[in-house]
C-alpha cells in the first residue's frame, strides 16, 4: 500500500526547494545598455522622422517659403500711391541689411534667447514648457523658438496639439538645415503681424512711426518687438498704456542679455508715444478708381499672364501715368455735392470723368462715380447714349472728310422727313452753317448732312475713332443724333475727341508705364502703337475751329471756359420712359479738349426711371469740366491750337444779306424783293430761295443774280409764299448765312358785280346780265397784305427723344426710336431702323 503524502507539505517541500536569481553587476550593465541603445535609435529614428518629414513638407510647399508681398503703385512723378496687398495683408519685403542689429537683438532678447545656438528647437525652453504646464495642467507654454514660429506662421494653424507641435519642429529644424540665421531672422521679421492689417517690419516702421526700419529709434524698436506676442493688446495706438509696459519689459530683457546699457534703457523707457500725422490716410485706399483701372489693365500687359491675386501679392513695382493733382481735383469736386443735381431719395445723380493728354495718349485721372467702392462699377467704362455729342463723329466729321463741306458750308435746316424718318428740332427754318449748326447743337442739319454723305461712310468714319457700331441696328439717320442700339462709354468718347485735337493721328490711352520685379527686373515698359492718321489734318483742324464756337456767347457750352483755349460739344439724351410727359432727361455730357489735355464727362442715373430723371441739360457737366480743368491744369504750359501746314486759310464768311423787302405789288399782281448787298468779297451773286404753303421745304428760285433784288410774277391769289436770300461768291464757293425770312400773303381775287334793271322777257328765254367774267367785267383787288415781322434768333433744337426704356439697364439699354424709322441709308438716304433719339440737343 502506497503511503500518501498531505498536499500541503509536499506545496511546502517544493518551495523549499527553490533558489532566488539575484541581479549581478554584469546583468545591470547589459540591461542598461541595450535600454540606451534602443533609446538611441528610437531617437535618431525620430530625430530623422522629424527632419525628413520637415524637409518633405519644404519640398512640397517651397513656394510658401516666399512671402507674399504687396506690389506697389506709383504716380507719374515716381512717388509711391498704394499697396496692392492681398486680403488684409498689407506686407513689403525688406532685406537683413536694412533691418537695424538693434532691431534683431531685440527681437531675439524677447522671443527667444537662445536662437543663435540651437538648430531649430530649444530643448531647455522645450522642458521649461512642459513643467509650466504640467503644473498649469493646461498648454500654457509655447517653449517654440523663432524657427518654429516661422514654421506655423509660413506652413501650419496656430493650434497647440501634439501633431501640430510635431510638425513645427519638422519644419524647423529643417528651415535650420536650409537656411542661415539671418535669413530665418529676416523671414521672421518680414512675416509678423503687427496688428491694423500691417504685415512686415518695413510696414509697421511706416504705418506706427513714419520712418524707414533702418531709421527707427531704440524705443521704437522695443514697441514693435514687443508686439508679436498680442499685436492689439500691446498696440500703441489703442493701448497706449499696455504698449509702453511691454516696451519696458523688452528693454528690461535687452539690458539684461547685455545689448544695450542702462542709461539706454531708462531713455527708451521713458518716451511717450505721439502717432504719426495723417495715421488714417495709411489706412485708406487713394484714387480708388485710377487704381482698379491699372490693375486690371497690368493684368493685360504682364508678359505670361497673371492672375489679380499674383499681381498683388507678387511685389511688383507698377509705375502709371497717374497725376495725382488732378486725380485730387477730380475726387473733390466728385465729393461736393453742389455740383449735381439733388434726388428725390437715396439714389444719387451718378457721374463719370477722365482726363488724357492727347499728346501721348496718358490718362491724367478718372472718376468713376461719387463714392466710389474699390472694384466698384466704374461708370468711365458703362455706356450709355451720347446724344449730340456724337454729332461730329457720325455727322459732321465724315462730310468733312470728303473735302465738300467745310464749316462755312450751308447746310438744309427746315423741317422735312428723310423717307418716314422725321427729326425733331424746334428752330428748324432756314439753312444755317456747319459752324453756326454745331455752335447751337442743330439736329436738322445734322440728319441732313449725314443723309447727304450717306450712312456707311458715318458708320465707317466713327469705327476708324474705335466705335464698333451694330452694322445693322446701327444702319440709320439716327446715328448722327447720337441713337445708338449699345451707347458708348466715356473712355472711349475720350479717346475719339482726343484724334480731332491731336492733328487727326490716332491716340493709345494707357495708365501703365512699366511694370518691374521687387528687384528693378524690367518686366513690361509701354511703348505706343505707331500712330495713324485716321482723318485727314484739314478735317480735325475745321472740327477744333468749329467746336470751340460751342462756348462763345450763343453756343451751348458756354459753362465749360476756361483761362485757355478749348473746344468742346454738349450732348443730351431724353429719358424715353413709355407713357411719361417730362421733359427730363437720362444722360449729360460734355466733351472737352484743349491743346494739351481731352476731358470726358457725364451724368446721369445709374437706374432711370419716373422719379429719377435729369432735370438740366448739359450744363452741369460743362461747369463740372471748367471747375476741374481749370484747377488741374495749372502749371501745365499753355500753348494754342496750331493750324497744320498746307491746309489754305478758308475765306472768311460773306456777311449776310441786309434790310431784306418782300412787298405785294396788287397793281401788278407781283412780289418785289430787295435787299442790300452783301460784302466780303467781289463778283458776288445771290440765290433767292422761295417756299409755298403747301410746301414742305424752300426751293431755290432764282441764282446767279448780280443784282440786288428780283420780282417774283409767278404768284396765285390766295397763297402764301415765304423767301429768303444768300449771297454766293463762286471763285471761293462761299455762300453766305441766309438772310431773315419774309412771309407775302396774296390776296383772294374779289368780283364786285353791279345791280342792273329788270328786263322785259326775251323771246329766247335767256337773260343777258352785263359785267360777268367773260364779259368785260372788271375786278378791282384788295391792296396788299404787310409783311410778318422777322422771326425771333434761331436757339438750340430739341432732339428726337430716347426711345422707351424703363430704366433697369445702367448702361442705357437698347434704345428704339421714338419717332419714326427712316429708310434704307446707303450712300446717303436715310437709315432702316431708327434705334435710339437722342435728346434734346445741347
Amino acid at each position: 500500500m502506497v503511503e500518501q503524502r498531505p498536499r500541503g507539505k509536499q506545496s511546502s517541500n517544493k518551495s523549499k526547494g527553490k533558489t532566488r536569481k539575484r541581479m549581478t553587476p554584469r546583468k545591470w550593465f547589459f540591461g542598461l545598455f541595450f535600454t540606451a541603445v534602443i533609446a538611441i535609435v528610437c531617437g535618431i529614428i525620430g530625430y530623422l522622422f522629424i527632419v525628413l518629414n520637415g524637409e518633405r513638407i519644404l519640398t512640397e510647399k517651397a513656394d510658401m517659403l516666399v512671402l507674399g508681398e504687396a506690389s506697389i503703385i506709383y504716380d507719374v512723378d515716381g512717388n509711391e500711391v498704394s499697396k496692392l496687398y492681398n486680403a488684409n495683408e498689407n506686407r513689403e519685403i525688406v532685406e537683413f541689411d536694412q533691418i537695424p542689429k538693434l532691431m534683431m537683438d531685440a527681437v531675439v532678447a524677447t522671443e527667444d534667447q537662445r536662437f543663435y545656438e540651437h538648430k531649430g528647437i530649444d530643448f531647455w525652453a522645450i522642458g521649461r514648457a512642459v513643467v509650466k504646464d504640467v503644473i498649469a495642467r493646461s498648454a500654457v507654454e509655447g517653449g517654440s523658438t523663432i524657427t518654429q514660429q516661422l514654421a506655423k506662421n509660413m506652413f501650419l494653424t496656430a493650434d497647440k496639439t501634439l501633431f501640430r507641435k510635431a510638425t513645427e519642429a519638422s519644419i524647423a529644424v529643417a528651415l535650420e538645415n536650409k537656411k542661415t540665421k539671418q535669413e530665418i531672422l529676416t523671414m521672421y521679421l518680414n512675416g509678423i503681424f503687427f496688428g491694423k492689417r500691417v504685415y512686415g517690419i518695413k510696414n509697421a516702421a511706416n504705418y506706427y512711426f513714419d520712418k524707414d526700419p533702418k531709421d527707427l529709434e531704440l524705443w521704437e524698436m522695443a514697441t514693435l518687438a514687443g508686439m508679436p506676442k498680442g499685436p492689439n493688446r500691446y498696440n500703441p495706438i489703442d493701448n497706449p498704456e499696455q504698449s509702453e509696459s511691454r516696451r519696458a519689459v523688452v528693454l528690461k530683457l535687452m539690458f539684461d542679455q547685455g545689448y544695450i546699457t542702462k542709461q539706454q534703457m531708462d531713455e527708451a523707457v521713458a518716451v511717450k508715444y505721439v502717432a504719426p500725422k495723417k495715421l488714417d490716410d495709411k489706412q485708406t485706399d487713394p484714387y480708388k478708381a485710377f487704381i482698379d483701372y491699372a490693375i486690371e489693365e497690368a493684368i493685360k500687359v504682364m508678359p505670361g499672364g497673371v492672375t489679380e491675386q499674383e499681381l498683388r501679392t507678387g511685389g511688383y513695382r507698377i509705375y502709371t501715368t497717374l497725376n495725382t493733382k488732378a486725380q485730387t481735383v477730380v475726387e473733390d469736386e466728385f465729393d461736393n455735392d453742389s455740383n449735381f443735381e439733388k434726388s428725390v431719395d437715396d439714389q444719387k445723380v451718378q457721374g463719370a470723368m477722365i482726363i488724357m493728354d492727347h499728346r501721348d495718349g496718358s490718362i491724367q485721372a478718372m472718376a468713376g462715380g461719387r463714392d466710389y467702392v474699390r472694384k466698384g462699377l466704374n461708370r468711365v467704362v458703362v455706356p450709355r447714349q451720347p446724344g449730340s455729342a456724337f454729332k461730329p463723329i457720325t455727322s459732321y466729321g465724315p462730310a468733312l472728310e470728303t473735302g465738300n463741306f467745310k464749316p462755312s458750308t450751308i447746310l438744309a435746316n427746315d423741317k422735312k422727313c428723310f423717307g418716314n424718318y422725321c427729326p425733331k428740332d424746334s428752330k428748324g427754318a432756314t439753312p444755317i452753317s456747319m459752324t453756326e449748326a454745331i455752335k447751337q447743337s442743330r439736329n436738322l442739319p445734322a440728319v441732313w448732312t449725314l443723309n447727304q454723305v450717306g450712312v456707311k461712310s458715318g458708320l465707317d468714319f466713327a469705327k476708324k475713332l474705335g466705335f464698333d457700331l451694330d452694322s445693322t441696328q446701327d444702319r440709320n439717320l439716327t446715328i448722327a443724333l447720337g441713337g445708338l442700339t449699345h451707347g458708348v462709354t466715356p473712355l472711349q468718347m475720350a479717346e475719339a475727341y482726343s484724334v480731332f485735337a491731336n492733328g487727326g493721328k490716332s491716340v493709345d490711352a494707357h495708365a501703365i508705364t512699366s511694370i518691374t520685379s521687387s528687384k528693378g527686373k524690367s518686366l513690361f515698359t509701354y511703348h505706343a502703337p505707331a500712330s495713324k492718321q485716321l482723318m485727314k489734318p484739314e478735317t480735325a483742324w475745321y472740327m477744333t475751329q468749329m467746336l470751340q464756337t460751342v462756348l462763345e456767347k450763343g453756343g451751348t457750352g458756354t459753362g465749360a471756359r476756361i483761362d485757355r483755349p478749348v473746344a468742346g460739344k454738349t450732348g443730351t439724351t431724353q429719358h424715353g420712359i413709355p407713357g411719361f410727359n417730362s421733359s427730363g432727361n437720362r444722360d449729360a455730357w460734355f466733351l472737352g479738349y484743349t491743346p494739351e489735355w481731352t476731358a470726358a464727362v457725364w451724368m446721369g442715373y445709374d437706374k432711370t426711371d419716373k422719379e429719377h430723371v435729369l432735370k438740366k441739360s448739359s450744363s452741369q457737366s460743362a461747369a463740372m469740366f471748367s471747375k476741374v480743368m481749370s484747377k488741374a491744369m495749372k502749371g501745365v504750359p499753355k500753348s494754342s491750337f496750331n493750324k497744320p501746314s498746307g491746309i489754305p486759310d478758308e475765306v472768311k464768311s460773306l456777311g449776310a444779306v441786309t434790310n431784306f423787302n418782300a412787298i405785294y405789288d396788287a397793281e401788278h399782281n407781283k412780289v418785289q424783293l430787295s435787299w442790300e448787298p452783301s460784302a466780303g468779297a467781289k463778283n458776288i451773286t445771290y440765290e433767292v430761295y422761295r417756299k409755298e404753303s403747301a410746301e414742305s421745304e424752300f426751293k431755290l428760285y432764282v441764282d446767279s443774280l448780280s443784282s440786288t433784288g428780283v420780282d417774283d410774277m409767278s404768284i396765285f391769289a390766295g397763297m402764301t409764299y415765304q423767301y429768303y436770300v444768300v449771297a454766293y461768291d463762286a471763285e471761293n464757293d462761299l455762300k453766305s448765312k441766309p438772310s431773315d425770312t419774309i412771309t407775302v400773303q396774296v390776296p383772294e381775287t374779289e368780283i364786285d358785280v353791279p345791280e342792273v334793271p329788270m328786263e322785259p322777257d326775251d323771246p329766247s328765254g335767256g337773260t343777258d346780265i352785263p359785267g360777268l367774267p367773260g364779259d368785260g367785267g372788271e375786278v378791282t383787288p384788295d391792296p396788299g397784305i404787310p409783311v410778318d415781322p422777322t422771326p425771333p434768333p434761331v436757339e438750340g433744337g430739341n432732339e428726337t427723344p430716347i426711345p422707351p426704356d424703363d430704366g433697369s439697364n445702367p448702361t442705357g439699354g437698347t434704345p428704339t426710336d421714338n419717332g419714326n424709322h427712316g429708310n434704307n441709308g446707303n450712300n446717303g438716304n436715310a437709315g432702316n431702323h431708327g434705334n435710339a433719339g437722342p435728346g434734346n440737343g445741347v
